[in-house]
């Protein structure tokens, strides 16, 4: 039986290049079905074309699915370029991003999770980044989750239907080494349509503080993720299953002198990977 011959460098490269080359036209075959997309999606409401919910569930099927010499970093970049510049060419939209703890980590983060393509628009604070979004017409706006004192209540900006709300919280994909980690929240303004609910946040307001509360929230799988004082109130930014139903989180509160409660948003839970290497 005679041996099969080595593959040569030449053959190598020739399997490269039909690799790029079909990459190169499936990309091209996602654009004509965006195409149709679009033209289907004329009759339809204009708004942001991002969808939260879905674009969390593909970044966690690839991590799952990754493996081989190619880091998880390269894949998830690449990723979110495609799946940020089709949403762009579908409905127009800018990133407004807080840069007031460091342009650098906020641009990183921006540029890894939309891409070039689309604008990016640096703002002082969290509460100019709400004000941007509520007056455009499909932006969308990240910041920092772990806002300081200094900050103000940015999340009571957040109160009532029409104002934008939060949607995701980035990165999808949390490993200790990511290139883009800075944990933010994004917000838009309300997409119901695309929401994914296995977070929810609230913004509450109480009259007093008590271990007794964290306890309370604690058994009803939520937990307080920001607080500032509000004149002789204590405005709570709460975070909780979305399996709980609101009227528990409403009673847990409850006890601390409850006087105003309100949905602010929802995100996909935390999904994490111990490395950017499976």
């Amino acid at each position: 039986m005679t041996e099969a011959a080595p593959t040569t460098l030449a053959d190598l490269r020739s399997e490269i290049d039909r690799i790029d080359s079909t990459m190169h036209a499936l990309l091209m075959e996602r654009s004509q079905i965006i195409e149709t997309l679009i033209s289907i999606k004329k009759t339809q409401a204009s708004g942001s074309a991002f969808r939260p919910g879905r674009e969390a569930d593909i970044m966690k099927r690839l991590a799952l699915s990754h493996k081989g010499l190619l880091p998880l970093d390269t894949v998830e970049s690449v990723w979110r370029i495609i799946i940020a510049t089709f949403t762009y060419v579908q409905a127009p939209y800018s990133v407004h991003a807080d840069v007031s703890g460091g342009d650098p980590a906020m641009r990183d983060s921006a540029r890894f999770h939309f891409g070039f393509t689309v604008p990016f628009v640096p703002h002082e604070d969290a509460r100019a980044v709400i004000r941007a979004v509520a007056e455009s017409a499909g932006d969308l706006g990240i910041f920092r989750m772990d806002q300081g004192a200094s900050a103000g209540i940015w999340w009571r900006d957040l109160i009532g239907p029409d104002a934008p709300k939060i949607i995701a919280r980035l990165p999808f994909v949390e490993r200790p080494d990511h290139p883009a980690g800075t944990p933010v929240y994004c917000i838009a303004k309300p997409l119901a349509d695309a929401a994914v609910r296995e977070i929810v946040l609230y913004a509450a307001r109480v009259e007093r503080w008590s271990e007794a509360l964290r306890h309370g929230l604690a058994e009803h799988l939520a937990e307080v993720s920001a607080s500032a004082a509000d004149g002789s109130h204590l405005s709570l930014l709460v975070a909780a299953s979305g399996e709980v139903d609101q009227a528990a989180i409403r009673a847990a509160l409850a006890p601390a002198g409850l006087s105003d409660f309100s949905e602010i948003g929802s995100h996909a839970a935390r999904f994490a990977v111990k490395s950017a290497r499976s």
